[in-house]
């Protein structure tokens, strides 16, 4: 396989080993070796925790599968200080593939694209800063279009 593209979505709302929330996401962007990022944001939590995270997007270009990216991202999360506990918890660090170059992926602990992103403000609006005209594969609709869509909150019907 050649080398394709993947959307990484970044987030932390605890310190860990390299500092602040935004001091991680730039650890594990340095750590991803990505070739185009986002600003961080700072965004409200989803579920009970009531840390405010911080939140970036990066684009990795890498001949690994999707699986093998998985493995990285993971362990990357592991150098970080992240162990897996309940969820929607703080976290030092969390690494989600949003998108990839090579359309959809799916198998048992792993769907590409997140199933979520559509719905996520705080991952459209740093990934539509880095990669706007992304097309997700399963809608058609660009990373722009998903996220006026988001704003003015109509379904998300496929075209």
């Amino acid at each position: 396989m050649g080398t394709t593209s993947y959307a990484i979505a970044i987030g932390s709302n605890r310190r860990g080993r390299h500092g602040s929330p935004e001091a991680e996401v730039a650890a594990a962007i340095r750590a991803l070796g990505a070739v185009s990022v986002s600003p961080t944001l700072r965004t409200a939590p989803l579920g009970p925790s009531n840390r405010r995270f911080a939140n970036a997007v990066a684009i990795v270009e890498t001949a690994e599968e999707p699986p093998a990216l998985l493995a990285r991202l993971k362990a990357i999360e592991r150098a970080h200080g992240r162990r897996r506990s309940q969820r929607w918890a703080a976290r030092v660090i969390d690494l989600d593939i949003v998108l990839w170059s090579g359309g959809s992926w799916g198998e048992a602990g792993l769907t590409v694209p997140h199933p979520q992103f559509r719905l996520r403000r705080f991952v459209l609006d740093p990934l539509a800063q880095v990669a706007p005209d992304w097309r997700d594969p399963l809608t058609g609709r660009t990373v722009r279009q998903l996220r006026a869509l988001l704003l003015t909150r109509r379904p998300l019907a496929p075209r």
